[in-house]
Protein backbone atom coordinates (compact mmCIF):
# COMPACT_ATOMS: atom_id res chain seq x y z
CA UNK A 1 0.00 0.00 0.00
CA UNK A 2 2.85 2.02 0.61
CA UNK A 3 4.27 2.06 -2.80
CA UNK A 4 0.60 2.65 -4.12
CA UNK A 5 0.41 5.57 -2.09
CA UNK A 6 3.98 7.17 -2.97
CA UNK A 7 2.65 6.82 -6.88
CA UNK A 8 -0.29 8.74 -6.30
CA UNK A 9 0.66 11.40 -4.27
CA UNK A 10 3.55 12.27 -6.99
CA UNK A 11 0.50 12.61 -9.07
CA UNK A 12 -2.15 14.22 -6.64
CA UNK A 13 0.98 16.50 -5.56
CA UNK A 14 1.79 17.73 -8.89
CA UNK A 15 -1.54 18.13 -9.57
CA UNK A 16 -2.19 20.23 -6.26
CA UNK A 17 0.37 22.59 -7.05
CA UNK A 18 -0.64 23.38 -10.46
CA UNK A 19 -4.43 24.32 -8.95
CA UNK A 20 -2.42 26.45 -6.85
CA UNK A 21 -0.11 27.97 -9.29
CA UNK A 22 -3.11 28.50 -11.54
CA UNK A 23 -5.10 30.21 -8.62
CA UNK A 24 -1.94 32.56 -7.92
CA UNK A 25 -1.43 33.62 -11.11
CA UNK A 26 -5.46 33.93 -11.44
CA UNK A 27 -5.94 36.08 -8.79
CA UNK A 28 -4.52 39.75 -9.16
CA UNK A 29 -3.76 40.65 -5.79
CA UNK A 30 -1.47 37.27 -5.37
CA UNK A 31 -0.15 37.87 -8.86
CA UNK A 32 1.47 40.87 -8.00
CA UNK A 33 3.81 39.00 -5.83
CA UNK A 34 3.62 36.05 -7.44
CA UNK A 35 7.11 35.01 -6.93
CA UNK A 36 6.30 35.09 -3.21
CA UNK A 37 3.43 32.86 -3.39
CA UNK A 38 4.48 30.58 -6.11
CA UNK A 39 6.36 28.49 -3.53
CA UNK A 40 4.58 28.34 -1.37
CA UNK A 41 1.36 27.04 -3.14
CA UNK A 42 3.33 24.32 -4.81
CA UNK A 43 4.71 23.24 -1.82
CA UNK A 44 0.96 23.33 0.13
CA UNK A 45 0.09 21.33 -3.11
CA UNK A 46 2.04 18.59 -2.00
CA UNK A 47 1.57 18.75 1.36
CA UNK A 48 -2.15 18.51 0.92
CA UNK A 49 -1.63 15.48 -1.49
CA UNK A 50 0.01 13.08 1.30
CA UNK A 51 -3.60 12.32 3.30
CA UNK A 52 -5.64 12.14 0.10
CA UNK A 53 -3.19 10.05 -1.31
CA UNK A 54 -3.36 7.07 1.70
CA UNK A 55 -6.82 7.98 1.00
CA UNK A 56 -7.19 6.96 -1.70
CA UNK A 57 -4.49 3.69 -1.90
CA UNK A 58 -6.10 2.72 1.17
CA UNK A 59 -9.92 2.46 -0.59
CA UNK A 60 -7.95 0.43 -3.42
CA UNK A 61 -9.28 -3.27 -3.31
CA UNK A 62 -5.39 -3.94 -4.80
CA UNK A 63 -5.44 -8.11 -5.61
CA UNK A 64 -2.85 -10.06 -3.38
CA UNK A 65 0.74 -11.21 -4.69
Amino acid sequence: MKVVAALLWIILGATLAGVGLAIVLATPQLAAQSMKYIPWAALAGFVLAIPFSVLLASRLKLPKA
